[in-house]
């Protein structure tokens, strides 16, 4: 049986791992003062009649502390990226020369960065949300194991792990929540 317990405790760490990674990600996303080339990442440009990411048709990368730099692999790319840009509604105008397009960067307001924690802390009590549930899920498994067999002090102890589990994965959230807070509110 305790082959059983560390099997469902593993698995929810895992999870909870992934959960803590895709938090990452979608923090990248949010902008933080200085051009960042993964803000362009959830994008997608019509290619030929499918959808790919920007960064699958041309080549992102940051100039300088605000300014990004797209360029095409192929020049009749400009437009439909000029307008994918435009539709995700990022706050940010391209400017297209005819070879590249820029996006400038605007400096952030005290409100604009408001906004931004706001939606730091909506993508972390996502996160949250996704480690409490993983919990749910793996203590739900152990009780299985106690009805099967398992004895009610190993279900307990078992329940205990998997609580400090959770509180480790939640304190990484917190962490992260901290780091990106601070880095949208420095001027």
């Amino acid at each position: 049986m305790s082959e059983d317990i560390s099997t469902i405790i593993a698995t929810t760490e895992d999870q909870m791992k992934k959960a803590i990674g895709h938090l990452e990600s979608e923090l990248t996303k949010i902008r933080a003062g200085k051009a960042n080339p993964q803000m362009l990442d959830g994008i997608v440009v019509d290619y030929y009649g499918s959808p790919m990411p920007i960064s699958q048709v041309a080549n992102i990368s940051a100039m300088d502390a605000r300014t990004l730099s797209i360029q095409p692999w192929e020049k009749n790319m400009l437009q439909p990226i000029e307008r994918a840009i435009i539709a995700a509604n990022i706050g940010i105008n391209p400017q297209n020369d005819g070879s590249f397009i820029r996006l400038f960067l605007p400096p952030l307001t005290e409100e604009r960065r408001k906004e931004l924690v706001k939606k730091c802390h909506a993508e972390g009590e996502h996160s949250k949300v996704a480690v409490r549930s993983l919990r749910r899920d793996a203590i739900e498994g152990i009780k299985k194991l106690q009805k099967n067999g398992l004895s009610e002090d190993a279900a307990k102890d078992a329940e205990a792990d998997v609580q400090q589990v959770t509180d480790k994965f939640i304190a990484f959230v917190e962490k992260h929540l901290a780091a990106k807070e601070k880095e949208i509110m420095s001027v």
